[in-house]
Order: C-alpha cells, then structure tokens, then sequence
C-alpha cells in the first residue's frame, strides 16, 4: 500500500505535522497496527487478543547492527528472514533511509517492521513539507519511539518490531545512535548497539574490536565482522552467500548525507574476513 495515494479532503482544514497522528485521528484501518489485527481475525476467525504467534508462523528477520566512528554512524543488517525453523528469504533488506540524514534497521516480525519503516519515511517527509525544515535528530528518534509504543498490542500477539534509529545531528556535529524497547522506551547509546535473535554474538565481536573513531573502511570490516560472527552462532541469522553473491547491507550517515557501501567492497571484505577465519 502507497500511503502517498491515499486522499485526505479534509487534510487543509486540519494540517497536522504528524503523518501518523493524522492517521490515527483520520483512517485508523490504515495503521499497519489495524491492518494486523483484522489479519489475524480473519485467519485465526476468533478474538485476536486470544491468539499467539505459535498459531502463525510469521517471518522474522535479525540481526541488525549500528556504531558511531569518526565521521558519522554506520547502520548494518543480515539478509535472512526466518519462519519457524525454516529460511523464509535469503534477500531481505533490513537497513532502509529514512530521510537525508537518517536511517533506521529493524528486527522481528517483517511485515509490520517494513510498514512502520515506510511509515515513518512518509512522517519525516510529511513533517518537513509542512514545516518547511526537517525535524531535528532528537526529534525524528522521538517520532520514531511513538510508533514503537502504538505497535505494542500487537507484540502481545508475537509481532514484536525493534528498531534501530541512527542519525547525523549538524547541531552537534556528531552521528547518534538510538535503541528502543517493545514498549517504545528510547535509549541512546554512544557506542555500538546490536538487536535480533544474534544480537548477543555481534555484541560480542563489537566490544572486541570497536573503538572510538575507526575510520570509514576499518568501521565496514568490524560491521560485516560481527555479523559473519553472529551467523556462525545463530541459525536466524545469514552469513555472507559468497556463491550467490549476497552480502550484509551497510549504510553511512555523515555530514554528506546518507551512503551506501557499494557490493564490491563488501564482496573483498567478506571473502578476506572468511579466509581469514578459515586459516585460524
């Protein structure tokens, strides 16, 4: 679903900064947290608050990562979803940008963590349009810790979503790092932060090898380091696929905007981390 086709005739008279909140007041059924609810009830034909994620075995995906290094913030992602004890895609994207300045990586169940990823794109986009200017870094983590909390119904039913908020703060100069809890609670962290079902193994490669200001090209090696790591611990989590060329997303926020680092690097890193390990 396009939220930008969507009509709103009495949106001039009743301008809201907020595209969510604008949604919560104005076409409710559109909230992905709505749209879930009706799902489960048709398929489970029975009260939603009775059921549990046992009785539907919906994708998930981990494990994402992020880390501040000398000139900004990078954000990183697996490719595998999970449903049950089976691999339900080897390509997900995990890592999406979120304005010119930000992004966020989601963990847990996929569905409703690309629709609030896409949401809340189309809340920052909303907000400057009418405002003239972009929310402010502290701002957009704000926003994106509200959406958190409207989702939490929906964790009781197994559809957690846990984001990871990185950004580049031009006040501050610096690039931040935001983590948040299944009730919306937002934490910033000045370090290095991982979630999903192998967030635990890339934590622990992250405070081995972190350190304050990597440069650009050490802070990718350390990012696709714990990840590789992490797959080789947990089963959810997917490893770099040298034969079918899929590799981790990992993306840059700095004071130029928001990069992404190119396959081919990240195709010469993964293969020297692998031998490496392999010679060990």
């Amino acid at each position: 679903m396009n939220f930008k086709d969507i009509p709103f005739p009495n949106f001039s008279a009743d301008p809201c900064s907020s595209f969510y909140q604008y949604l919560t007041s104005q076409r409710p059924e559109l909230l992905p947290m709505e749209r879930w609810k009706t799902s489960l009830s048709q398929q489970g034909q029975a009260d939603p608050s009775l059921m549990s994620s046992n009785q539907f075995p919906w994708p998930h995906g981990t494990t994402v990562l992020a880390f501040t290094y000398d000139n900004g913030v990078l954000i990183a992602g697996d490719r595998r979803a999970t449903e049950g004890f089976q691999i339900a895609a080897n390509r997900m994207e995990k890592v999406f940008q979120t304005d010119g300045y930000s992004a966020m990586a989601i963990a847990g169940a996929a569905g409703p963590c690309v629709e609030m990823a896409k949401l809340f794109r189309i809340e920052l986009e909303h907000y400057e349009k009418l405002d003239g200017q972009p929310l402010t870094c502290e701002g957009k983590a704000n926003r994106l810790g509200h959406m958190v909390k409207a989702n939490f119904p929906m964790v009781l039913h197994g559809l957690v979503v846990i984001p990871l908020f990185v950004g580049y703060d031009h006040k501050r100069e610096i690039g931040r790092l935001f983590k948040y809890d299944i009730t919306g609670g937002r934490y910033e962290d000045t370090d290095f932060h991982a979630v999903g079902s192998g967030g635990k193994d890339a934590r622990s490669t992250l405070k081995e090898y972190f350190r304050k200001n990597l440069p650009e090209d050490d802070a990718v090696k350390v990012a696709l380091r714990a990840l590789i790591n992490a797959a080789d611990e947990d089963v959810g989590t997917g490893g770099p696929d040298l034969v079918r060329r899929i590799f981790p997303t990992v993306k840059l926020v700095d004071p130029q905007g928001v990069r992404d680092v190119e396959d081919t690097q990240l195709a010469a890193l993964c293969e020297a981390i692998v031998n490496q390990k392999q010679e060990t």
